[in-house]
């Protein structure tokens, strides 16, 4: 192993990426606002959901009703009639339509239990189901306290006291900067490696490393420095500056030490990216390969959805990949604070999938350059 080879090889990675624009650009992107995106599109945050509300009661109860619906959760409501309500949704306009029906409050006061007719464009499926809880609160909530005739908190047998340690506000933008961090470095890692080895394929200079003094390991080894690093930096900056920075979002463990188990997942997938690459003869066949790799990659490895909620033999398949317990290290450090002493069972398993996806991708690649 000539280590003098390695750093100059890898040096002339960084080159062809530096003259490649849409990589570059790629690069940035994921590394900024791509994060601030994934942050605050959230779709377990209801917010400015268009409301129209057909009153035809005009009471007192309505008014209240009516003036219960405001920003940030809803826009102003539009009144309007019963026969706008079909075109205005069948146009996309609103997401909700409320029809109060007349002699609503006459009804409620009198004891009965009349009905409010609730229309819902369920193709806006994140607003679709959230908001309808919410108006369902708000309109039994009003009604509630207009009959009692004052406002008060029901007296309920055991006080739940609510104590959420790292986000108090419960913040759906903090858990996806976070995440859109860890994606980007998965996709990242694939991605960088793969093009890089196929640009060499395409451009013909596989045949001059062929006639060169280096090894098949050699030439590995500094694609994965060069793109590992790459992508190492990237996610540096996009958690110091632009998650804890421009985003105010706080980290609660060692940027360290999430960076020392980012490193090892940039290695297992580096490597793959390789192994990939070599299976994949053009960037379109990679591209296509790449997405039967990493949708399933980012959806199963508990990023999107905890793994306790999958299905048993799928968590335990999953646990061949590396992501798998990336997120398991970097949720732990970065939201709970976790050290070295509770984390070190994930460092271990990503450095041993790390080296039997670098021998693997190493067996194919001495193939691929045959």
């Amino acid at each position: 192993m000539n280590l003098k080879s390695v750093w100059h090889l890898g040096i002339k990675e960084l080159r062809g990426l530096l003259r490649d624009p849409i990589m570059l650009v790629l690069i940035a992107y994921s590394f900024s606002l791509s994060i601030w995106t994934s942050a605050n599109s959230s779709p377990e945050a209801l917010s400015k959901a268009a409301i129209s509300i057909v009153d035809e009661d005009q009471s007192q109860l309505s008014s209240r009703i009516i003036s219960s619906f405001y920003a940030p959760y809803f826009v102003p409501p539009q009144m309007i009639t019963t026969t706008e309500m079909d075109s205005r949704m069948d146009a996309g306009m609103d997401t909700f339509a409320l029809n109060i029906p007349p002699d609503f409050e006459r009804d409620v006061l009198a004891g009965k239990t009349p009905a409010i007719q609730l229309n819902i464009d369920a193709t806006r499926m994140s607003q679709a189901f959230t908001g309808g809880g919410y108006i369902q609160q708000i309109v039994t909530s009003e009604v509630s306290e207009y009959v009692a005739g004052y406002r008060d908190a029901a007296a309920l047998p055991v006080e739940l006291a609510l104590r959420a340690r790292y986000n108090p506000s419960l913040s759906p933008s903090w858990f996806g900067a976070i995440t859109s961090v860890i994606q980007s470095i998965t996709m990242l890692s694939l991605i960088l490696t793969g093009a890089a080895l196929i640009r060499e394929k395409e451009h013909g200079t596989v045949e001059h490393l062929l006639v060169m003094p280096v090894t098949a390991p050699e030439i590995m080894l500094s694609k994965i420095w060069s793109m590992g690093g790459v992508v190492l930096l990237g996610s540096a900056f996009a958690l110091v500056v632009v998650v804890q920075g421009l985003m105010a979002v706080p980290v609660q463990g060692s940027v360290l030490l999430f960076l020392a188990g980012a490193f090892l997942m940039m290695f297992a997938m580096t490597a793959l990216g390789i192994f990939m690459a070599t299976i994949a003869g053009t960037m379109p066949q990679f591209a296509l390969l790449m997405m039967l790799v990493l949708l399933p990659l980012q959806v199963l490895s508990g990023a999107m959805t905890p793994r306790e909620s999958m299905p048993e033999i799928i968590q335990t398949i999953m646990l061949a990949a590396p992501n798998t317990h990336f997120v398991i290290l970097s949720q732990s450090i970065l939201f709970r604070g976790a050290g070295l002493d509770v984390v070190w069972p994930q460092f271990l398993a990503l450095a041993v999938i790390g080296v039997v996806l670098f021998w693997l991708a190493l067996a194919r690649f001495k193939k691929f350059l045959k």
